[in-house]
């Protein structure tokens, strides 16, 4: 596992470490208490992963197009 703090991971650093969280926890390879400290880890980058998505889909969905459906910029989003 990564030393990086999860609110500090890019959606592909968590992403990454998730899957391999879940690889370990779906062999059960390791002990139960680290299969507890794995399980909040793994919470945790799933957390980080789908607020990422949704600040970018909030970001795609601020896009505006014109008549011929090309981008000409975006409107404010609140929070980002």
């Amino acid at each position: 596992m990564s030393d990086t703090p999860v609110d500090q991971m890019t959606f592909e650093q968590a992403m990454k470490e998730l899957e391999t969280v879940v690889g370990k926890l779906e062999r059960g390879d390791v002990a139960l208490d680290e299969s507890i400290s794995l399980y909040e880890r793994g919470a945790a980058l799933k957390k980080r992963c789908e607020d990422e998505l949704k600040r970018a889909e909030e970001k795609v969905a601020a896009i505006t197009l014109d008549a011929n459906g090309q981008p000409t910029g975006t409107k404010p989003v609140e929070g980002l």
